[in-house]
């Protein structure tokens, strides 16, 4: 078990305030986990978006279940999606299950969409 201060987000915050940082969010919403009709950004599989003032794109993405079978490419999909953005140098996706997916961390569209509210 590894020690994190307390206090220390578990989850890196996003680059919000960057001016990229919501044309990012709408291209993430273009990418579907194919077996359910949401996209990703709201099913909560986007865990950070961080762009550095070279406008680098880090995004840091998780998937519903480990064994997902499209675990290899969607990362890519996310990239392709994002790299087209006027202004974007360059989209590093990287995958996570820590902490590891939950319901929970759906948006109220998403839960809305899929019948949980």
């Amino acid at each position: 078990m590894t020690d994190i201060a307390e206090g220390t987000p578990v989850i890196k915050p996003s680059s919000t305030e960057h001016p990229l940082y919501e044309q990012v969010v709408d291209a993430c919403r273009t990418v579907y986990d194919p077996e359910i009709p949401v996209n990703i950004y709201d099913l909560g599989l986007v865990y950070t978006i961080d762009i550095n003032d070279q406008n680098e794109v880090e995004v840091l993405m998780t998937l519903t279940a480990p064994g997902c079978p499209v675990a290899g490419e969607m990362p890519g999909w996310v990239a392709e999606a994002i790299e087209p953005l006027p202004g974007v140098k360059h989209v590093n996706v990287g995958m996570t299950f820590d902490p590891p997916w939950g319901m929970e961390m759906m948006s109220d569209e998403a839960r809305l969409e899929l019948g949980f509210m």
